[in-house]
Protein backbone atom coordinates (compact mmCIF):
# COMPACT_ATOMS: atom_id res chain seq x y z
CA UNK A 1 0.00 0.00 0.00
CA UNK A 2 3.18 2.32 1.11
CA UNK A 3 4.25 1.98 -2.87
CA UNK A 4 0.92 2.62 -4.30
CA UNK A 5 0.37 6.17 -2.47
CA UNK A 6 3.84 6.67 -3.86
CA UNK A 7 2.60 5.89 -7.46
CA UNK A 8 -0.63 8.11 -6.30
CA UNK A 9 0.66 11.00 -5.68
CA UNK A 10 3.27 10.76 -8.73
CA UNK A 11 0.12 10.43 -10.85
CA UNK A 12 -1.82 13.55 -9.31
CA UNK A 13 1.62 15.45 -9.39
CA UNK A 14 2.13 14.53 -13.15
CA UNK A 15 -1.61 15.76 -13.91
CA UNK A 16 -0.51 19.10 -12.23
CA UNK A 17 2.63 18.83 -14.69
CA UNK A 18 1.06 17.95 -17.67
CA UNK A 19 -1.25 21.12 -17.35
CA UNK A 20 -4.38 19.66 -15.67
CA UNK A 21 -6.38 22.02 -13.31
CA UNK A 22 -8.22 18.74 -11.33
CA UNK A 23 -7.36 15.09 -10.35
CA UNK A 24 -8.68 12.57 -8.35
CA UNK A 25 -8.95 8.97 -8.13
CA UNK A 26 -12.40 6.57 -7.83
CA UNK A 27 -12.71 2.91 -7.59
CA UNK A 28 -14.12 0.48 -10.15
CA UNK A 29 -17.69 -0.45 -8.47
CA UNK A 30 -20.81 -0.63 -9.22
CA UNK A 31 -21.95 3.35 -8.61
CA UNK A 32 -25.75 3.57 -8.04
CA UNK A 33 -25.82 6.22 -10.77
CA UNK A 34 -24.99 3.40 -13.48
CA UNK A 35 -28.18 1.25 -13.02
CA UNK A 36 -29.69 5.11 -13.80
CA UNK A 37 -27.86 5.08 -17.55
CA UNK A 38 -29.25 1.91 -17.57
CA UNK A 39 -32.59 3.29 -17.23
CA UNK A 40 -32.02 6.07 -19.24
CA UNK A 41 -31.34 4.35 -22.24
CA UNK A 42 -34.51 2.08 -21.76
CA UNK A 43 -36.47 5.37 -21.41
CA UNK A 44 -34.81 6.00 -24.97
CA UNK A 45 -33.42 9.63 -24.06
CA UNK A 46 -30.08 8.89 -25.91
CA UNK A 47 -32.20 9.42 -29.18
CA UNK A 48 -30.14 8.37 -32.39
CA UNK A 49 -26.69 8.07 -30.48
CA UNK A 50 -26.40 4.17 -30.61
CA UNK A 51 -22.66 4.39 -29.35
CA UNK A 52 -24.30 5.24 -25.83
CA UNK A 53 -26.32 1.79 -26.09
CA UNK A 54 -23.32 -0.45 -26.92
CA UNK A 55 -23.49 -4.01 -25.41
CA UNK A 56 -21.01 -7.07 -24.70
CA UNK A 57 -21.86 -10.39 -25.96
CA UNK A 58 -23.88 -10.85 -23.30
CA UNK A 59 -26.12 -8.06 -24.36
CA UNK A 60 -25.18 -5.62 -21.15
CA UNK A 61 -24.85 -2.43 -21.40
CA UNK A 62 -20.71 -1.68 -21.86
CA UNK A 63 -21.28 2.26 -20.35
CA UNK A 64 -23.37 0.40 -17.27
CA UNK A 65 -20.22 -1.70 -15.90
CA UNK A 66 -16.99 -0.69 -16.05
CA UNK A 67 -16.29 -3.93 -14.22
CA UNK A 68 -17.55 -5.81 -16.69
CA UNK A 69 -16.65 -3.68 -19.87
CA UNK A 70 -12.88 -4.21 -18.41
CA UNK A 71 -12.23 -7.12 -16.18
CA UNK A 72 -8.75 -5.89 -15.53
CA UNK A 73 -8.99 -2.28 -14.57
CA UNK A 74 -9.43 -1.66 -10.91
CA UNK A 75 -8.73 2.27 -10.46
CA UNK A 76 -10.36 5.37 -12.64
CA UNK A 77 -7.56 8.51 -12.76
CA UNK A 78 -10.42 11.29 -13.84
CA UNK A 79 -8.22 14.61 -15.08
CA UNK A 80 -10.13 17.57 -16.25
CA UNK A 81 -9.26 20.53 -17.66
CA UNK A 82 -10.95 24.15 -17.52
CA UNK A 83 -12.04 25.44 -20.31
CA UNK A 84 -13.42 28.80 -19.66
CA UNK A 85 -12.33 31.95 -21.68
CA UNK A 86 -13.02 35.94 -20.86
CA UNK A 87 -15.40 36.23 -23.39
CA UNK A 88 -19.51 36.64 -22.52
CA UNK A 89 -21.61 34.17 -21.90
CA UNK A 90 -24.55 33.20 -24.60
CA UNK A 91 -27.26 34.74 -22.54
CA UNK A 92 -25.68 38.03 -22.61
CA UNK A 93 -25.06 38.01 -26.43
CA UNK A 94 -28.42 39.39 -28.29
CA UNK A 95 -27.09 40.09 -32.02
CA UNK A 96 -30.09 39.08 -34.54
CA UNK A 97 -26.99 38.61 -37.30
CA UNK A 98 -25.06 35.88 -35.20
CA UNK A 99 -25.16 32.55 -34.03
CA UNK A 100 -23.94 30.45 -31.33
CA UNK A 101 -21.02 28.10 -30.98
CA UNK A 102 -20.59 26.18 -28.10
CA UNK A 103 -18.02 27.61 -26.01
CA UNK A 104 -15.95 24.22 -25.66
CA UNK A 105 -15.89 24.51 -30.20
CA UNK A 106 -13.68 28.07 -30.14
CA UNK A 107 -10.69 26.94 -30.44
CA UNK A 108 -8.38 25.89 -33.38
CA UNK A 109 -7.67 22.48 -31.40
CA UNK A 110 -10.12 19.72 -31.10
CA UNK A 111 -9.89 18.98 -27.10
CA UNK A 112 -10.30 15.36 -27.29
CA UNK A 113 -6.64 15.54 -28.86
CA UNK A 114 -5.38 18.50 -26.22
CA UNK A 115 -6.78 16.46 -23.15
CA UNK A 116 -5.70 12.90 -24.64
CA UNK A 117 -1.71 14.26 -25.27
CA UNK A 118 -1.92 15.32 -22.14
CA UNK A 119 -3.25 12.25 -20.61
CA UNK A 120 -0.73 9.96 -21.91
CA UNK A 121 2.17 12.43 -19.96
CA UNK A 122 0.28 10.92 -17.36
CA UNK A 123 -0.02 7.30 -18.24
CA UNK A 124 3.91 7.63 -18.94
CA UNK A 125 4.41 8.90 -15.42
CA UNK A 126 2.39 5.98 -14.26
CA UNK A 127 4.54 3.50 -15.85
CA UNK A 128 7.47 4.90 -15.03
CA UNK A 129 6.78 5.16 -11.21
CA UNK A 130 5.98 1.50 -10.84
CA UNK A 131 8.98 0.78 -12.67
CA UNK A 132 11.19 3.14 -10.61
CA UNK A 133 9.77 0.76 -7.63
CA UNK A 134 11.09 -2.67 -8.78
CA UNK A 135 7.99 -3.72 -10.72
CA UNK A 136 8.16 -4.13 -14.58
CA UNK A 137 5.20 -2.52 -15.74
CA UNK A 138 5.12 -4.73 -19.18
CA UNK A 139 4.46 -7.54 -16.92
CA UNK A 140 1.87 -6.20 -14.30
CA UNK A 141 0.53 -2.80 -15.20
CA UNK A 142 -2.73 -2.81 -17.53
CA UNK A 143 -3.86 1.02 -18.57
CA UNK A 144 -5.77 2.86 -21.19
CA UNK A 145 -6.79 6.50 -22.13
CA UNK A 146 -9.91 7.50 -22.84
CA UNK A 147 -11.59 11.06 -23.51
CA UNK A 148 -15.27 10.59 -24.23
CA UNK A 149 -14.66 7.11 -26.08
CA UNK A 150 -14.30 5.08 -23.24
CA UNK A 151 -16.98 2.20 -22.24
CA UNK A 152 -17.75 4.40 -18.99
CA UNK A 153 -19.93 7.60 -17.95
CA UNK A 154 -17.28 9.91 -17.05
CA UNK A 155 -18.96 12.12 -14.69
CA UNK A 156 -19.94 9.31 -12.49
CA UNK A 157 -16.46 8.38 -11.51
CA UNK A 158 -15.59 12.25 -11.79
CA UNK A 159 -17.75 12.63 -9.03
CA UNK A 160 -16.59 9.54 -6.91
CA UNK A 161 -12.90 10.86 -7.45
CA UNK A 162 -13.42 14.07 -6.20
CA UNK A 163 -13.32 15.92 -8.92
CA UNK A 164 -17.01 17.77 -8.81
CA UNK A 165 -20.54 16.56 -8.31
CA UNK A 166 -23.51 16.00 -11.21
CA UNK A 167 -25.53 18.86 -11.28
CA UNK A 168 -29.06 18.98 -12.11
CA UNK A 169 -28.10 19.86 -16.00
CA UNK A 170 -25.70 17.28 -15.54
CA UNK A 171 -22.94 18.73 -16.05
CA UNK A 172 -19.91 17.71 -13.69
CA UNK A 173 -19.80 21.00 -11.41
CA UNK A 174 -16.82 21.67 -9.25
CA UNK A 175 -16.98 24.30 -6.53
CA UNK A 176 -13.84 26.40 -7.75
CA UNK A 177 -13.74 26.02 -11.48
CA UNK A 178 -17.64 25.58 -12.04
CA UNK A 179 -18.96 23.22 -15.41
CA UNK A 180 -16.39 24.36 -17.62
CA UNK A 181 -14.37 21.51 -17.65
CA UNK A 182 -13.41 19.02 -20.04
CA UNK A 183 -13.35 15.36 -18.62
CA UNK A 184 -9.93 12.30 -19.52
CA UNK A 185 -9.42 9.15 -17.52
CA UNK A 186 -6.97 6.67 -17.19
CA UNK A 187 -7.85 3.13 -16.41
CA UNK A 188 -5.52 1.36 -14.52
CA UNK A 189 -5.06 -1.91 -13.33
CA UNK A 190 -3.91 -0.59 -9.97
CA UNK A 191 -5.96 -0.42 -7.34
CA UNK A 192 -5.21 3.14 -5.49
CA UNK A 193 -6.56 4.67 -2.89
CA UNK A 194 -9.84 6.42 -4.05
CA UNK A 195 -10.71 9.89 -2.90
CA UNK A 196 -13.60 11.34 -1.08
CA UNK A 197 -16.79 11.70 -3.67
CA UNK A 198 -17.22 15.32 -3.91
CA UNK A 199 -21.01 16.50 -2.80
CA UNK A 200 -23.57 17.87 -4.13
CA UNK A 201 -23.73 21.71 -3.81
CA UNK A 202 -27.04 22.01 -5.91
CA UNK A 203 -28.97 22.74 -3.59
CA UNK A 204 -32.20 23.59 -4.07
CA UNK A 205 -31.42 25.69 -7.16
CA UNK A 206 -33.30 24.97 -10.47
CA UNK A 207 -32.15 27.52 -12.93
CA UNK A 208 -30.66 25.35 -15.22
CA UNK A 209 -33.66 23.17 -15.69
CA UNK A 210 -35.96 26.29 -15.73
CA UNK A 211 -33.75 28.08 -18.20
CA UNK A 212 -33.81 25.14 -21.20
CA UNK A 213 -35.79 26.57 -24.04
CA UNK A 214 -36.79 22.89 -25.38
CA UNK A 215 -37.56 21.74 -21.94
CA UNK A 216 -34.91 19.21 -22.57
CA UNK A 217 -34.29 19.09 -18.55
CA UNK A 218 -37.30 16.29 -17.44
CA UNK A 219 -36.03 16.53 -13.78
CA UNK A 220 -33.37 17.15 -11.82
CA UNK A 221 -30.61 14.64 -13.62
CA UNK A 222 -32.86 13.82 -16.27
CA UNK A 223 -31.87 14.92 -19.76
CA UNK A 224 -33.91 13.71 -22.86
CA UNK A 225 -31.53 14.02 -25.81
CA UNK A 226 -34.37 14.16 -27.77
CA UNK A 227 -35.11 17.76 -26.87
CA UNK A 228 -31.63 19.48 -26.00
CA UNK A 229 -30.16 21.77 -28.05
CA UNK A 230 -27.03 20.24 -28.57
CA UNK A 231 -28.06 16.90 -29.67
CA UNK A 232 -30.34 18.40 -32.06
CA UNK A 233 -27.76 21.23 -33.24
CA UNK A 234 -24.72 18.23 -33.06
CA UNK A 235 -26.02 14.98 -33.61
CA UNK A 236 -28.96 14.98 -35.37
CA UNK A 237 -29.15 14.18 -38.81
CA UNK A 238 -31.80 15.42 -41.19
CA UNK A 239 -34.74 17.42 -40.30
CA UNK A 240 -34.92 18.98 -36.81
CA UNK A 241 -38.70 18.50 -35.50
CA UNK A 242 -40.64 21.49 -36.14
CA UNK A 243 -42.17 21.94 -32.62
CA UNK A 244 -38.32 22.50 -31.46
CA UNK A 245 -37.25 24.91 -34.25
CA UNK A 246 -38.18 27.90 -32.15
CA UNK A 247 -36.31 26.44 -28.69
CA UNK A 248 -33.33 26.22 -30.92
CA UNK A 249 -32.95 30.00 -31.03
CA UNK A 250 -29.97 30.95 -32.73
CA UNK A 251 -27.84 28.11 -31.44
CA UNK A 252 -25.65 26.32 -34.44
CA UNK A 253 -23.57 23.97 -32.67
CA UNK A 254 -24.30 22.96 -29.19
CA UNK A 255 -25.90 24.98 -26.38
CA UNK A 256 -24.50 26.52 -22.88
CA UNK A 257 -27.65 27.97 -21.53
CA UNK A 258 -27.77 25.62 -18.77
CA UNK A 259 -24.37 26.38 -17.39
CA UNK A 260 -24.25 30.06 -18.35
CA UNK A 261 -27.39 30.68 -15.93
CA UNK A 262 -25.55 27.96 -12.84
CA UNK A 263 -24.85 30.21 -10.49
CA UNK A 264 -21.46 28.20 -9.79
CA UNK A 265 -20.22 29.62 -13.34
CA UNK A 266 -20.42 33.06 -11.97
CA UNK A 267 -17.28 33.11 -10.67
CA UNK A 268 -15.44 30.67 -13.41
CA UNK A 269 -11.88 31.42 -13.82
CA UNK A 270 -10.44 31.87 -17.56
CA UNK A 271 -8.08 29.45 -18.88
CA UNK A 272 -4.72 30.54 -20.08
CA UNK A 273 -4.10 27.69 -21.96
CA UNK A 274 -2.88 28.87 -25.38
CA UNK A 275 -4.27 25.27 -26.94
CA UNK A 276 -7.73 26.59 -26.13
CA UNK A 277 -7.97 30.11 -26.51
CA UNK A 278 -10.86 30.98 -28.88
CA UNK A 279 -10.71 32.03 -32.40
CA UNK A 280 -12.26 35.51 -32.60
CA UNK A 281 -14.44 34.15 -35.84
CA UNK A 282 -16.24 31.22 -34.18
CA UNK A 283 -17.61 33.88 -31.17
CA UNK A 284 -20.96 34.57 -31.68
CA UNK A 285 -19.71 34.61 -35.97
CA UNK A 286 -22.23 35.65 -38.88
CA UNK A 287 -25.06 33.47 -39.87
CA UNK A 288 -25.07 34.33 -43.08
CA UNK A 289 -21.09 33.25 -43.48
CA UNK A 290 -21.90 29.88 -42.15
CA UNK A 291 -25.60 29.22 -44.07
CA UNK A 292 -23.69 29.82 -47.66
CA UNK A 293 -20.87 27.97 -46.31
CA UNK A 294 -19.15 25.70 -48.95
CA UNK A 295 -17.75 22.37 -49.09
CA UNK A 296 -14.37 23.67 -49.15
CA UNK A 297 -14.29 26.44 -46.70
CA UNK A 298 -16.00 24.53 -44.16
CA UNK A 299 -12.86 21.44 -44.71
CA UNK A 300 -10.66 24.63 -44.16
CA UNK A 301 -12.26 27.05 -41.61
CA UNK A 302 -13.34 23.98 -38.95
CA UNK A 303 -10.27 21.42 -39.98
CA UNK A 304 -9.46 19.54 -36.64
CA UNK A 305 -12.24 21.41 -35.06
CA UNK A 306 -15.36 19.21 -33.33
CA UNK A 307 -17.39 21.44 -35.33
CA UNK A 308 -17.06 19.32 -38.16
CA UNK A 309 -18.99 16.63 -36.51
CA UNK A 310 -22.47 18.44 -36.72
CA UNK A 311 -21.11 18.06 -40.82
CA UNK A 312 -21.57 20.88 -43.18
CA UNK A 313 -25.34 19.99 -43.93
CA UNK A 314 -25.50 20.30 -40.28
CA UNK A 315 -23.96 23.59 -39.95
CA UNK A 316 -26.16 25.23 -42.49
CA UNK A 317 -29.27 23.73 -41.65
CA UNK A 318 -28.96 25.21 -37.81
CA UNK A 319 -28.23 28.42 -39.95
CA UNK A 320 -31.36 28.71 -41.17
CA UNK A 321 -33.49 28.11 -38.50
CA UNK A 322 -30.98 30.64 -36.70
CA UNK A 323 -32.36 32.95 -39.66
CA UNK A 324 -35.83 32.00 -38.99
CA UNK A 325 -35.45 32.77 -35.34
CA UNK A 326 -33.69 36.01 -35.35
CA UNK A 327 -36.84 38.08 -37.23
CA UNK A 328 -34.41 39.67 -38.93
CA UNK A 329 -36.21 40.31 -42.07
CA UNK A 330 -32.61 41.11 -43.95
CA UNK A 331 -32.52 37.46 -44.50
CA UNK A 332 -35.44 37.04 -46.34
CA UNK A 333 -33.33 37.02 -50.12
CA UNK A 334 -30.44 34.24 -48.16
CA UNK A 335 -32.96 32.38 -47.40
CA UNK A 336 -34.93 32.27 -50.70
CA UNK A 337 -31.97 31.19 -52.10
CA UNK A 338 -31.02 28.93 -49.97
CA UNK A 339 -34.84 27.05 -50.25
CA UNK A 340 -34.03 26.29 -53.61
CA UNK A 341 -30.50 24.77 -52.54
CA UNK A 342 -29.66 21.44 -53.71
CA UNK A 343 -29.50 20.29 -50.33
CA UNK A 344 -32.84 19.40 -49.65
CA UNK A 345 -32.28 19.59 -45.81
CA UNK A 346 -31.09 23.06 -45.86
CA UNK A 347 -33.85 23.86 -48.60
CA UNK A 348 -36.80 22.34 -46.09
CA UNK A 349 -35.24 24.29 -43.03
CA UNK A 350 -35.32 27.61 -45.30
CA UNK A 351 -38.87 27.33 -46.26
CA UNK A 352 -39.60 27.03 -42.53
CA UNK A 353 -37.60 30.45 -41.83
CA UNK A 354 -38.96 32.08 -44.72
CA UNK A 355 -42.38 31.72 -43.45
CA UNK A 356 -41.65 32.45 -39.57
CA UNK A 357 -39.65 35.86 -40.88
CA UNK A 358 -42.93 36.22 -43.18
CA UNK A 359 -45.67 35.73 -40.30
Amino acid sequence: MQQLSYIKDAVLKAAATAGFDLAGVAGVHEYAELNFFSQWIAAGHAGEMNYMQARNEHGELKRASLGSAVPWARSVIVCALNYNTAEPYSTEVNNSKTGWISRYAWSQLDYHKVVLTRLQQVEDELHRALSENGTDPAASLQTRCYVDTGPLVERVYAKYAGVGWVGKNTCVINQRLGSWVFLGVILTSLELAPDVPAADRCGTCTRCIEACPTDALLAPHILDSNRCISYLTIEKRGAIPEDLREGIGRHLFGCDICQDVCPWNRKSPATGEPQLQPRPELVSPALDWLAQMSGEEFASTFRGSPVRRAKLSGLRRNSVVAMGNSRDRNFIPTLEKLSADPDPVVAEHAHWALERLNS
